[in-house]
């Protein structure tokens, strides 16, 4: 890690120390493009095999199955990737050689979900990782505006709500809000910490008051690469809202120039993701599941929409132009809009709105 550093120094000097990690690829001069043929390098050289000579490569854990690709269904196998981290874990990450969606194989069985969730995940979600997290929702609902600006008279479902942190700014917006999660311990500080709003245990199917639908949005915070079986969950998703309905994901972005720099060490690659999604590939996922369009806000890295981070002029222009140029930021922001009603209501403004066709 110091060498690497080291020869960051060498061929950029000092300049971009006060550029935050995550932003630096996009301001460096030339570094975009480097990143970009490297990725293409590698998605040339990587071996593709059929799903059965690929089984006989990598053991099968108690809690797992081997996939073909979710989006397509293609049984063929790229691997790409194997992230590790702390406590020993360790995984397969694959890319599939037809619509280039990447996930992990093995992957979690739908039914052992819970197992990733069941103890010490609150800790996580209420500890470190939770000091900014009302900031990102802010920002990206400021994205999104005026579909979050008044919730008065409408209903949300925030769907692995965690330890209510977005539940309660949907209260103070005025939403009439429900959650869902599957660690129970998150479950029971997230109803300690709210006032009107309410989150329970288990699927939405198991809650009369969300089964019934009817919902104005329907949110996803991080939640997207943690779901097994995505089609089956956005077709669900797409029940429970209502007309002129739209739902938001944020989620680690696929596409990133941090994944075609990083590799395995990617920070999108953590213990309990399963499925890693680009602008593409969430949108045959949402136009499988029966939504009618798609926009994307682009993320530019939370302390520098804040403020918090102040760029040159000339840094900041080039962040702005290789995000848009390249892959909406290391975090992608996504609208779905269930129908055209939804399209008329909320598409407007900067918003590109994109029709999706099953």
């Amino acid at each position: 890690m110091a060498y690497r550093r080291l020869l960051g120094r060498l061929a950029y000097g000092s300049r971009y120390d006060r550029v935050p990690w995550g932003q630096r690829v996009y301001v460096r001069p030339g570094e975009r493009l480097i990143r970009e043929a490297q990725w293409k390098r590698l998605i040339r050289r990587a071996p593709v095999m059929p799903l059965e000579e690929y089984k006989r490569l990598r053991p099968l854990g108690e809690i797992e199955e081997f996939l073909s690709c979710m989006m397509c269904g293609e049984p063929r196998q790229q691997p790409l990737f194997e992230p590790t981290g702390g406590n020993g874990w360790r995984y397969h990450v694959v890319r599939c050689p037809s619509c280039g969606f990447l996930y992990r194989n093995p992957n979690v069985l739908p039914e052992r979900l819970g197992d990733l969730y069941a103890t010490g995940y609150s800790n996580f979600l209420s500890g470190k990782y939770a000091a900014n997290r009302q900031r990102r929702y802010d920002l990206t609902m400021k994205a999104f505006s005026p579909v979050f600006d008044e919730g008065k008279e409408r209903r949300l479902l925030d769907f692995g709500s965690g330890v209510g942190l977005f539940l309660e700014l949907a209260e103070r917006r005025g939403f009439d809000a429900f959650g869902v999660d599957l660690s129970p311990e998150s479950v029971e500080q997230a109803n300690e910490r709210l006032t009107s709003a309410r989150t329970y245990f288990g699927a939405p199917e198991d809650v009369p008051e969300i089964a019934e639908g009817g919902f104005d949005v329907i949110t996803l915070w991080s939640v997207l690469a943690h779901l097994p079986r995505p089609l089956e969950d956005f077709a669900k998703f797409r029940r429970l809202l209502a007309p002129g309905g739209v739902l938001l994901i944020l989620t680690v972005n696929a596409r990133s120039l941090l994944l075609k720099a990083y590799g395995s060490a990617w920070s999108g690659f953590t213990k309990n993701h399963l499925m890693f999604y680009s602008s593409e590939t969430v949108r045959t996922l949402l136009g499988r599941t029966g939504f009618a369009g798609v926009a994307f806000a682009p993320h530019y890295g939370d302390t520098v929409e804040a403020g918090t981070t102040l760029l040159p002029a000339e840094l900041a222009a080039r962040l702005r132009r290789n995000v848009d140029l390249s892959d909406g930021g290391n975090m992608m922001r996504v609208l779905a809009f269930a129908d055209e009603e939804a399209v008329g209501r909320w598409g407007g403004g900067p918003l590109t709105v994109h029709r999706l066709h099953a």
